[in-house]
């Protein structure tokens, strides 16, 4: 809420989006793998309370709020950088010593107890001990980058130039992560084409950096480069592939590292499916395979334990199917947009 309260401090541009803070994607990406993490807190809570005589609320309920706090905390960053409001994060930086300060008394207190490193619960609160570390430095980093708290001098951020263009309507470049990967922004133009058709102003102009002239100059300066390098040797003549290696390699690679990690993920299906059936299988068989155990101490899981439950892998193969098609999609995104500058400089 204070992070939409104060449009005052918004910078002036045409569009209603934001100026990313540094560290932005890496922000995203650590929150998403945290609720991930949260989500494997609460299955493991939840599982390790069906083995029990008694309920057993303390192995689950925190995990839920820490999941619910996880989702609050990047609804807020999303606020305050819309709002370019950088001061606001410092709530966010002292919810991260929190959080890490008390995950790190209880990863402690577990080796205190002699809890093995092969117990899921111990592995689930390392890897979060680590988690909330980077995030601390994510805020960190941008303290140090804008200089917003503690410095004399914030650091003055200018819109880039496509954002002050009212005529560029790709926005794609200045969208959050989640926006970017399930194209989120482009809702108003899909909403106003379903009511009338679209013509080239609704589209409008090209941005700055997909322009034909920007990828010219980029892989002639690439070309330059090759000529120079092989200047002293008569023998050989400058590589257009190199040159364009050079200047378009970075968005290639982005799109096979994509393409690798869906097909990757397109193994989690045919293996969640296997360990559902086998678990059905070995429930049917043996109904009394699961024993209640009275000693909480006891109940820790390993991770194999964990991984046959039904339950779990069907989680587990709904979110593999999500995370590859998304990464599919980006796969599409990065080649045809890389496809279309590379065409334009030739």
């Amino acid at each position: 809420f204070p992070g939409w309260g104060s449009q005052s401090s918004k910078v002036q541009i045409h569009h209603n989006t934001w100026l990313h803070f540094p560290g932005h994607n890496l922000r995203w990406i650590l929150t998403f793998t945290l609720l991930f993490v949260h989500v494997c807190e609460i299955a493991e809570g939840i599982v390790s309370d069906t083995q029990m005589k008694s309920r057993h609320l303390h192995l689950f309920l925190p995990a839920i709020m820490g999941f619910v706090a996880a989702t609050v905390s990047i609804v807020y960053y999303h606020n305050i950088e819309t709002s370019n409001f950088p001061k606001l994060l410092l709530a966010l930086f002292l919810y991260w010593i929190m959080a890490f300060v008390t995950k790190t008394i209880k990863l402690v207190r577990y080796c205190q107890d002699g809890v093995p490193f092969s117990q899921l619960r111990f592995c689930i609160t390392g890897i979060m001990v680590i988690l909330y570390g980077l995030l601390m430095a994510v805020e960190i980093n941008v303290i140090r980058v804008r200089r917003y708290v503690f410095f004399m001098n914030p650091q003055k951020v200018k819109p880039p130039e496509d954002l002050q263009d009212l005529g560029v309507r790709f926005l794609q470049p200045f969208v959050n992560l989640l926006s970017k990967a399930t194209y989120w922004w482009m809702n108003t133009l899909i909403i106003s084409a379903h009511k009338k058709p679209v013509d080239l102003k609704a589209i409008g102009k090209l941005p700055i950096a997909m322009r034909a002239l920007t990828n010219y100059v980029c892989l002639k300066e690439a070309y330059e480069e090759q000529k120079k390098k092989v200047a002293d040797q008569p023998n050989r003549s400058p590589s257009i592939w190199l040159a364009m290696y050079s200047a378009f390699g970075r968005p290639i690679l982005l799109s096979s590292t994509f393409r690798y990690l869906a097909d990757l993920l397109g193994f989690a299906g045919p293996l969640c499916i296997s360990g559902i059936v086998q678990g059905f299988q070995n429930t049917t068989n043996n109904t009394n395979a699961t024993e209640k155990v009275k000693d909480p101490s006891n109940s820790y899981l390993s991770s194999e334990v964990f991984l046959r439950n039904v339950y779990v892998l069907a989680v587990l193969l709904f979110l593999a199917l999500i995370l590859q098609r998304t990464f599919l999609q980006a796969s599409y995104y990065v080649t045809t947009e890389t496809g279309i500058n590379l065409r334009g400089a030739l």
